[in-house]
């Protein structure tokens, strides 16, 4: 079992940045792959990033692509998402997950997930 908590969300204005972090309690944490989806009010939940269980290696869906950065601290069982440049587009609920079959882009292939942290994006 493993629990996931986020915080770090908040409203800022389109062009600021925000991090949002994840801690992580439970069963070994560097064993786990952790994504980041989120979901905007009447939308389905999507991927936004994911991290290796090492942390060596990244993938990012497009539309953050140059703008987002995931990072994770093994050692401190959080992993982080520092976003840039947002833009009102951004603003939903954004939820950390953990995956013990490695990253993936789809909800199904994570076991657990955190409660959310609402991220809003003025214009």
């Amino acid at each position: 079992q493993v629990q996931l908590v986020e915080s770090g969300g908040g409203l800022v204005q389109a062009g600021g940045s925000l991090r949002l972090s994840c801690a992580a309690s439970g069963r070994a944490f560097s064993s786990y792959a952790m994504g980041w989806f989120r979901q905007a009010p009447g939308k389905e939940r999507e991927f936004v990033g994911s991290i290796s269980e090492s942390g060596g290696s990244t993938y990012y869906t497009d539309s953050v692509k140059g703008r987002f950065t995931i990072s994770r601290d093994n050692a401190k069982n959080t992993v982080h998402l520092q976003m840039n440049s947002l833009k009102p587009e951004d603003t939903a609920v954004y939820y950390c997950a953990a995956s013990s079959y490695g990253s993936s882009r789809y909800r199904h292939g994570y076991s657990y997930w955190g409660q959310g942290t609402q991220v809003t994006v003025s214009s």
